[in-house]
C-alpha cells in the first residue's frame, strides 16, 4: 500500500510539473516572496579564517530531518549519539571531542547544563530554524562573548527572522506532520510588523509519537554461534511535547539593533531502555521543562567602535522516575537555574587591525530532591567568570591572522578541586596565495578548558569527586577551495587535525538513558581527516542538481597508560570511518513552481562499546539510505508544499548505541501552506 501510495504521488507531481510549465508567469509580487524563501548565500572564503559548515535555507529545509540532530548528521566530523525513535536523547560530539567540548548557541547565546552538560539537541525543531552553523575550533569573528573563546567546536542555531516587502504587515504558516510510530506534528508560526522598526515573532509546535515500532534483536556469540534473533516491538519510546517561542526584533538607524527571545519547551517522555537479555520492556519516564529569556543589544560608535550586551535567564525542570525492579528504583526532581550576562566590545584600530574584548559571568544552581527518601535535598551552585582579549589583522586579501587568550574561573564552596584562573590561547591564520582563484589554506592552535558538571563530581551513586578538569590541545591544518561559474558552484576543503586531551572525561550509559557513568581516561590522543564537498550544477530545462559529500577518518585511542589491556585502543563509539552523502535534483517552472527529489546515504563504520577493542564489545557498522519528494506551488501570496520522506529505505537493522535498536523503515508525510 505504501509504495502505490509513492507510486501514485510521483506520477501526480510529474504530471503537474508538465502541465505547469507552459502557463504563464506568476504576478511580481509571487515572484518576489519566493526568492525570499529559496535564498542561499555561500560564504566567501576570504571572510572566514576557518570555513564553517553550514545548512541554511531551502538547503535545510531539503533535508530528511525531523530536528536539529538529524541535520547535524550530514556535517563531516560529527558523531551523533541516539537512543532510537522521536522522543530519544540526542547528543553531539565533534571530532572525538566529547560533547561537553562542543557549545550550541540559540541566537548567539550558549544553551547550558550544568547538571550533565549534555544538550539534548532532539528537542529543537527545524521548522523555526533559519541557520545550522558549526565552526572547529571557534568563529572567524572575534566580536563576541568571552565563553565563545572556549570550546573545542561551537555549533549556532538561528532562528528565522521576519521579512516583509512594502504593504505587508502580517505572514502566517502553519504545518501538519504525519507517519510511522503514530507520529502527529502540528506547527504554527506568525509573524507580525508592529512599526517600521519593530516586528514580532510566533512560533508554536506539538510533537506526539508512540514510539513502538519493529526491530531485530539478533545477538551472535564469539564462536559464531546464534545466543538470540527475534523480532520485537520498542517500548517505552513515546512522547509528548510542546514548544513555543516568541521574539521581538527591533532595528533603529543602520547599526544599532536589540532582540528579545523567550523559549518554553515541555515534554513527557518514556526513557526507552537497553535490550538485553530478552527484557522489551522499561519502567523509566522522563518530565521536562526548558524555560528562557535572553536578549542581544548592540551598536556601533563612531564607525569604529561597536558594542554588544547578551543577557539571558533559564529555568529547567526535570523529574526523573524509575520504577523497573531490575534497575536501583529513582524518584528525582531537579531544579537547574541560570543567570547570565555578557559585555563584548570591539575596536577598529585601523582598517587592518582589530581589538576586542569580553567579559561574561554566569550563575548555576542546582536543586537535587529525593522523593522516595523523605523529599530530601541537595543543593549546589556555581560562580562561572569568563574574560577574554582577541585581535584580528587582515593584510589585504592574502593573509588573515586571529589571536585569542580566554581566562576561565570557576569556584563553587563543594568542590574541593582548584578554582585557580586557566588560561587558554588560541591562534588562527589564513593564507591565500592567489585570491583570484578562492584557494585557502587555514591553520589554528589552541587549547580548550572544560569543567566536570555538578552530575561528574557530587553524585555518589554515578558521579566521581576525584574526577578532574580536562585540558584539549587542537591543531588542524585545511585546504579550501570555491569555484563558480554559469553552470557550477562549488565549494571543496580537506582537512587534517591532532588533538591532544589530558584527564579526558568518559560519560556513557550506566543501565539507564538518563544516568551516566563518569571516569578519567587519562590522556587520548586523536587523529583524523575530514573532507567534504558542496556542489550545484545548473541543467538545461531549468534544472538543477545538488550535492553534499563528507568523509571522515578518526583515530582516537587511549594512551594513558602502556600497561592497560586497552592501551592504544580506539575509544568508546568512535568510528574509523564515516560519511554521507546527499543529492537532489530540482526543476522550477516558468511560473516558479518547484519539484524535487532528494535522496541521503549515511555510513558509520565498525566501533567498540567499551574501552577494550575485543570481540565481545565490538559494534557493527551501520548505514542508511532516506529518500523524500516534495512539490511547492504559488497563487498570489498563498504557498502551499507537500513533502514525503522514506527514511531507512532499505529497513536496515542498526544501532548507534549498543542495545538500543534503532527504527527500521518509516515514512513522514508533510503539508505546510504559507500566506
Amino acid at each position: 500500500m505504501v509504495r502505490r501510495n509513492i507510486l501514485i504521488l510521483v506520477l501526480a507531481l510529474c504530471a503537474h510539473a508538465l502541465f505547469a510549465q507552459d502557463e504563464a508567469d506568476a504576478d511580481s509580487l509571487y515572484r518576489d516572496f519566493r526568492i525570499e524563501e529559496v535564498e542561499v548565500t555561500a560564504r566567501a572564503l576570504a571572510k572566514d579564517v576557518i570555513v564553517p559548515q553550514t545548512l541554511k535555507g531551502a538547503e535545510l529545509q531539503r533535508m530528511s530531518a525531523l530536528s536539529v540532530a538529524d541535520a547535524l548528521r550530514y556535517f563531516s566530523g560529527v558523531q551523533l549519539k541516539d537512543y532510537g525513535g522521536v522522543g530519544g536523547i540526542k547528543t553531539i560530539n565533534v571530532r572525538s571531542m566529547g560533547s561537553q567540548h562542543t557549545a550550541v548557541y540559540y541566537n548567539g547565546v550558549q544553551l547550558g547544563n550544568a547538571q550533565n552538560g549534555q544538550v539534548d539537541l532532539g528537542r529543537f525543531s527545524l521548522d523555526n530554524m533559519e541557520e545550522i552553523a558549526l565552526f572547529n575550533g571557534q568563529k572567524s569573528d572575534i566580536f563576541q562573548s568571552a565563553r565563545e573563546f572556549g570550546a573545542a567546536g561551537n555549533v549556532y542555531l538561528t532562528t528565522r527572522k521576519p521579512y516583509f516587502k512594502a504593504g505587508e504587515r502580517v505572514h502566517v504558516r502553519t504545518k501538519m506532520r504525519f507517519g510511522s510510530f503514530a507520529l502527529a506534528n502540528p506547527n504554527v508560526g506568525v509573524d507580525v510588523k508592529l512599526t517600521e522598526s519593530l516586528s514580532l515573532t510566533l512560533d508554536a509546535e506539538y510533537v506526539y509519537s508512540d514510539g513502538k515500532y519493529p526491530f531485530r534483536y539478533r545477538r551472535v556469540l564469539p564462536t559464531g554461534e546464534t545466543a538470540y534473533d527475534t523480532t520485537a516491538i520498542r517500548q517505552n519510546g513515546d512522547v509528548n511535547a510542546v514548544r513555543t517561542e516568541l521574539g521581538l526584533h527591533h532595528y533603529y538607524r543602520t547599526t544599532g539593533f536589540w532582540r528579545v527571545h523567550a523559549y518554553n519547551y515541555y515534554s513527557e517522555r518514556g526513557v526507552p531502555g537497553a535490550i538485553v537479555n530478552n527484557v522489551w520492556r522499561n519502567g523509566e519516564r522522563l518530565w521536562d521543562r526548558n524555560t528562557f529569556v535572553q536578549g542581544q543589544w548592540q551598536d556601533e560608535w563612531f564607525n569604529r567602535w561597536s558594542t554588544r550586551v547578551l543577557f539571558k535567564y533559564a529555568n529547567d525542570y526535570t523529574h526523573y522516575r524509575n520504577y523497573d525492579t531490575r534497575l536501583l528504583p529513582s524518584n528525582n526532581e531537579y531544579l537547574q537555574q541560570e543567570a547570565y550576562l555578557s559585555f563584548a566590545n570591539k575596536v577598529q584600530v585601523f582598517n587592518w587591525w582589530d581589538l576586542s574584548v569580553a567579559y561574561d559571568y554566569q550563575y548555576n544552581t542546582l536543586d537535587r530532591t529525593n522523593l522516595l527518601i523523605d523529599n530530601s535535598k541537595e543543593r549546589f551552585d556555581r560562580h562561572s567568570h569568563w574574560l577574554s582579549a582577541a585581535t584580528a589583522f587582515n593584510i589585504k586579501e592574502y593573509l588573515r591572522l586571529q589571536a585569542s587568550v580566554l581566562m576561565t574561573s570557576i569556584s563553587h564552596q563543594q568542590s574541593a578541586i582548584s578554582n585557580q584562573p586557566k588560561f587558554t590561547p588560541g591562534v588562527f591564520l589564513s593564507f591565500r596565495p592567489y585570491p583570484k582563484i578562492n584557494l585557502a589554506l587555514n591553520a589554528f592552535y589552541k587549547q580548550s578548558y572544560r569543567y566536570p558538571t555538578f552530575n561528574d563530581l557530587y553524585y555518589t551513586d554515578l558521579g566521581n569527586a576525584d574526577l578532574r578538569p580536562e585540558l584539549a590541545r587542537q591543531h588542524s591544518v585545511e585546504l579550501a577551495y570555491s569555484v563558480s561559474h554559469a553552470w557550477l558552484t562549488a565549494n571543496v576543503s580537506a582537512s587534517y587535525y591532532y588533538n591532544r586531551v589530558t584527564d579526558k572525561i568518559i560519560a556513557y550509559p550506566k543501565g539507564q538513558q538518563f544516568r551516566w557513568t563518569m571516569l578519567n581516561l587519562g590522556t587520548v590522543k586523536i587523529n583524523g581527516v575530514d573532507a567534504k564537498g558542496d556542489l550545484s550544477f545548473f541543467l538545461p530545462l531549468r534544472f538543477v542538481l545538488r550535492t553534499r559529500l563528507n568523509y571522515t577518518y578518526q583515530r582516537a585511542i587511549d594512551v594513558t597508560n602502556s600497561s592497560d589491556s586497552y592501551y592504544g585502543h580506539q575509544i568508546p563509539y568512535i568510528p574509523k570511518h564515516s560519511g554521507s552523502v546527499v543529492a537532489g535534483l530540482d526543476w522550477q517552472s516558468r511560473r516558479g513552481d518547484h519539484y524535487g527529489l532528494n535522496y541521503s546515504f549515511i555510513y558509520v563504520g565498525e566501533r567498540y562499546s567499551q574501552q577494550e577493542n575485543s570481540i565481545y564489545n565490538y559494534v557493527q557498522p551501520w548505514y542508511t539510505h532516506d529518500l523524500s519528494i516534495y512539490g511547492e506551488w504559488g497563487i498570489k501570496r498563498w504557498w502551499l508544499k507537500a513533502n514525503l520522506e522514506i527514511n531507512n529505505l532499505l529497513g536496515q537493522d542498526y544501532e548507534v548505541i549498543q542495545n538500543y535498536p534503532m527504527p527500521k523503515q518509516n515514512v513522514r508525510c508533510t503539508i505546510a501552506v504559507k500566506y
